[in-house]
């Protein structure tokens, strides 16, 4: 999962001061998670739980509320019907994955870790659906970067 978070930053960094921070938030994210996923008792270790629950949430919102719409809000000033309907496709699948996210929250926030194996078995099925939002976000980041970019040069 690091690995392709450092590939995104590689590919996108410098793109959008937005991107770039958010980027870092991914990053931050996979971070927290490999640290509460190797702790041997990490569903009774609260502290690790809250921060990265903390994390997931920031980084989710971030998608919702800020990079999504500047995305989009980008597409539609550069006339990127193939952007917008990309966008159109991925979003509910986003969406399902931002629900399951927070309700991980949710059940962290009651308190309801006590089962290790229960506990564990969220959290891989939370880190598999990370996984697979971030290839969605970066599939409609550089759709839609590409585009910009092409747009560029033929001004140019």
């Amino acid at each position: 999962m690091l690995d392709s978070c450092q590939n995104a930053q590689e590919r996108w960094g410098g793109v959008h001061e937005l991107i770039d921070r958010w980027l870092e938030e991914r990053e931050e994210l996979v971070q927290a998670f490999g640290t509460l996923r190797d702790a041997r008792t990490a569903f009774a270790d609260k502290d690790k739980s809250r921060d990265f629950c903390a994390v997931l949430v920031d980084y989710v919102s971030a998608w919702h509320f800020e990079i999504s719409e500047q995305l989009v809000s980008e597409a539609k000033s550069f006339g990127d019907q193939r952007g917008l309907e990309l966008a159109n496709q991925i979003s509910p699948r986003i969406h399902e994955i931002t629900q399951i996210a927070l309700a991980f929250n949710d059940h962290c926030d009651k308190g309801d870790c006590n089962d290790a194996e229960r506990f564990a078995e969220k959290l891989n099925k939370l880190g598999s659906l990370l996984h697979e939002r971030f290839e969605l976000e970066d599939c409609l980041i550089e759709v839609l970067h590409n585009a910009h970019k092409e747009e560029g040069a033929v001004e140019a």
